[in-house]
């Protein structure tokens, strides 16, 4: 296909396209004349998730091309790959997956998570993985958004341990499957790694509602004089 029905097919616009690939985002598209080239459906699926990663879930190009060098690496491992996209597994800048850390773009400051834990809520976080069975990389963000999360709660004077939040990881982990079971239809990587990215991001704000909304609900039942 032309370019232009490249950026129909996409959703990115021509000028975009162009910057992706003198940036190196998007690979070139097959030569057929001096200023012509052809594109397939490997670029489409690319700048889908160039459009997600960007627009979705908020990188800056540099992050993005970060991330994309890691896909590029590691397409034979969805487990991988979907936490690269997902941003479970952060990537160094020469795109190979890191082990620790976050990702650059993150909102995270630099301090260490120890040094501000309180009340031992990393041990916390380390319990309820282990009574939950979860198989996770070391030190990944989510983890120390919990841990932080317990760390206020308790210098607040909130009585909150690992133990309170067990009930919540069990809906967390039966929503986890349902997100990943929706995958099964997208059978190329790059589609699924898109898919998995906008089910995260896209369904959180939704999925808080329903919960506020679940709330208003059960209060009425309990709460409410009528």
């Amino acid at each position: 296909m032309r370019i232009s029905e490249l950026s129909r097919r996409s959703g990115v616009s021509i000028p975009t396209i162009k910057y992706y690939l003198r940036d190196g985002l998007l690979p070139p598209g097959r030569a057929t004349a001096a200023n012509q080239a052809a594109y397939d459906e490997e670029h489409v699926r690319r700048l889908r998730l160039i459009r997600s990663l960007i627009g979705v879930r908020g990188l800056s190009v540099s992050a993005t091309k970060d991330v994309l060098a890691a896909v590029d690496a590691n397409q034979g491992d969805l487990h991988l790959l979907l936490g690269l996209v997902l941003g479970a597994l952060p990537v160094e800048r020469s795109g190979r997956p890191s082990q620790s850390g976050p990702e650059e773009g993150s909102e995270r400051d630099a301090e260490p998570v120890a040094e501000r834990d309180a009340g031992g809520a990393v041990d916390d976080v380390a319990a309820l993985t282990a009574e939950m069975g979860w198989q996770t990389s070391p030190n990944p963000p989510a983890a120390q958004v919990i841990s932080e999360t317990l760390a206020t709660m308790r210098a607040l004077g909130v009585d909150y341990d690992w133990r309170s939040l067990v009930p919540y990881a069990e809906l967390a982990d039966r929503t986890a499957q349902l997100d990943l079971g929706q995958l099964q239809d997208a059978g190329d990587p790059l589609q699924q790694a898109e898919r998995a990215l906008l089910l995260t991001v896209l369904l959180e704000p939704a999925l808080l509602a329903l919960r506020r909304l679940a709330q208003e609900h059960h209060s009425a039942l309990r709460f409410r004089n009528d």
